[in-house]
């Protein structure tokens, strides 16, 4: 066994995830993580709500409430609708909580005693009719890279280059939309130059890394790292440190970044086993594993390691990043502002978690853009959820329920047919798992459906509703070995749709939950005969056929009907 910290970006908690979020740094993750409990491993599952800097400023100033306010109504809002997803973390927390700031604090005053952050004065936009200065989201204009008239003083929304605000052209204070001038202030800034070397090393020798991670970062290392600002002006946010710095605050970028470490240490101190945490970031051998979107990949690959090497504590470096590629929305970009997507909690709304789970491992773009159609949603909801797999469960269980007086058949003398199907059960963990260690999640589910869809054949060659009737051991001996491929299942399924593998464990009448079943016990077929099953009930529903023609209005109603905090 070994010590694992699975780590789902933090979302800033104003932004509900939509269906691209949703599958990158959420369910993908979950996925990961709940593989590796079944496998026998320690890990630690963390994630939280990024409720720090301008974007969560921005949001409250328009609504005139304070930014605490806000964020502890989306923060309760959005922990609800993980747990109705089903996602496991062993501590959803947030930037706002006593453990993470002091752990911020101690950890940049040791970079700053390290020498590895010095202050400077720097020219920046201010906005002389709100009185303030313009970091990050309070300033927006035109990106000088690609053009794109949305661009924010942070970051470009059309090519992700990373922006400082006195980069964009024609800017604008989003608060009063007038034009800024600019004047001197102080900030504090993190000497990455300095740790170019190792950086440049560890990225372009690090052999678990995707082409893609390290073509982002050989774009950084070619144009040069640059020191980066880590204070800013605005007010909400983790005050700075260092001496002299009073009045600012700890760039949220970099404090997010530290989240990972600071909810391991506050998931063992609620355990009452505070010191634990340090098993899972100084262990040489310990494995942290980052779940993010393509977007996210030089604060992950650059930014965070660069932050642990200049430390000096040796804390763990990223020992693989999973980033994906962007899901669109029927051609389009997501955009809460024109209605573009679906967001989680309408999601949930109209169809329930294992379905958006295993659907959208199936559409994750690992190495390419992808795009989500209703169409699409509905094809593997009807044709692969409930034709495939949900049919070979129940058709199964209610055939061994009506024929076999709800008992597990005995086997009699095997055939080759018998003998190949135990075969695949056999190596379907090992096959399904390599997948899943190695991030292919979208592979691992094609090879989950192709485990069922070969149950079904079986079934279909081997015909046990004519062969009960002509010779019962041959019937009999083909339903247990299904039964064994059901089983099988429910485990295999268990990461990917933790309700329904739950509802098949039930059915199959083993104890306890499905979750709390070693992984290569899939791989065995020992189901006792005469063991009494549970009466099964259809796994899944299938979507009507005008599901696509009606999807739009029924979208419309669940947004009416739905109460964010951010409405109300």
């Amino acid at each position: 066994m070994g010590k694992w910290v699975v780590c789902a970006a933090w979302p800033y908690v104003n932004a509900f995830p939509h269906l691209g979020t949703m599958v990158a740094c959420i369910i993908s993750p979950d996925v990961f993580a709940r593989y590796l409990r079944a496998k026998g491993e320690e890990i630690v599952f963390v994630s939280g709500s990024d409720e720090h800097g301008t974007p969560i400023e921005v949001e409250a100033r328009k609504m005139n409430i304070p930014p605490k306010k806000l964020t502890d109504e989306l923060h309760n809002y959005v922990l609800k609708l993980y747990e109705k997803l089903g996602v496991s973390y062993d501590n959803y927390t947030r930037t706002e909580n006593p453990i993470h700031i002091d752990f911020v604090q101690k950890f940049f005053m040791k970079l700053y005693e390290n020498g590895y952050i010095y202050e400077k004065e720097v020219s920046l936009p201010f906005c002389p009719n709100c009185n303030i200065f313009l970091p990050d989201r309070f300033i927006e204009g035109t990106c000088p890279y690609c053009g794109e008239t949305r661009a924010r003083g942070d970051q470009c929304p059309s090519c992700n280059r990373i922006l400082d605000p006195v980069d964009l052209l024609e800017p604008h204070c989003v608060f009063c939309g007038s034009k800024p001038e600019v004047k001197v202030t102080k900030h504090w800034f993190f000497d990455l130059p300095k740790l170019s070397d190792k950086l440049m090393n560890f990225v372009n020798n690090h052999k678990l890394f995707s082409e893609s991670i390290k073509n982002y970062c050989k774009m950084w290392f070619k144009e040069g790292l640059k020191a980066r600002s880590i204070t800013r002006d605005n007010s909400w946010g983790i005050p700075a440190p260092f001496p002299g710095a009073s009045g600012k605050t700890i760039y949220v970028w970099f404090e997010a970044l530290l989240g990972y470490l600071s909810a391991t240490k506050e998931y063992f101190i609620k355990k009452g086993f505070e010191d634990l945490w340090l098993e899972y970031w100084l262990n040489k051998d310990s494995k942290t594993v980052y779940f993010i979107g393509k977007d996210n990949i030089p604060f992950h690959a650059i930014i965070l390691p660069a932050m642990l090497m200049a430390s000096g504590e040796g804390y763990v470096l990223p020992w693989q990043i999973s980033s994906v590629e962007f899901l669109m929305f029927e051609g389009q970009a997501f955009s809460k502002s024109r209605g573009i997507g679906v967001w989680i909690d309408e999601a949930l709304e109209i169809a329930p978690a294992d379905y958006w789970r295993f659907a959208l491992i199936l559409m994750r773009p690992e190495t390419r853009d992808l795009n989500f159609t209703w169409e699409s949603f509905h094809r593997i909801v009807n044709a692969e959820i409930n034709d495939n797999l949900g049919n070979f469960v129940h058709r199964t269980l209610s055939f061994i329920y009506s024929r076999f007086d709800a008992k597990i058949p005995k086997p009699y003398e095997l055939d080759d047919r018998d003998r190949s199907m135990l075969y695949k059960l056999k190596f379907a963990p090992k096959n399904i798992g390599a997948l899943i260690e190695d991030l292919k999640l979208k592979a691992a589910a094609e090879s989950l459906l192709e485990f069922s869809s070969s149950g079904n054949q079986y079934l279909n060659d081997k015909a046990p509703w004519r062969t009960i009737k002509e010779d019962f051991e041959v019937a009999s001996t083909t339903m247990w070995v299904a039964a064994n491929v059901v089983k099988s299942l429910a485990i295999l399924m268990a990461p990917f749709m933790p309700f329904s593998a739950d509802k098949v464990w039930y059915y199959l009448n083993l104890g306890g939950s499905v979750h709390e079943v070693c992984w290569d016990d899939a791989s065995k077929a020992d189901l006792q005969y005469g063991h009494r099953i549970n009466k099964p009930e259809p796994l899944f529903t299938k979507f009507p056929d005008d599901f696509v023609k009606t999807i739009n209005d029924r979208l419309k109603d669940v947004r009416m009907r739905l109460k964010r905090p951010e409405l109300a």
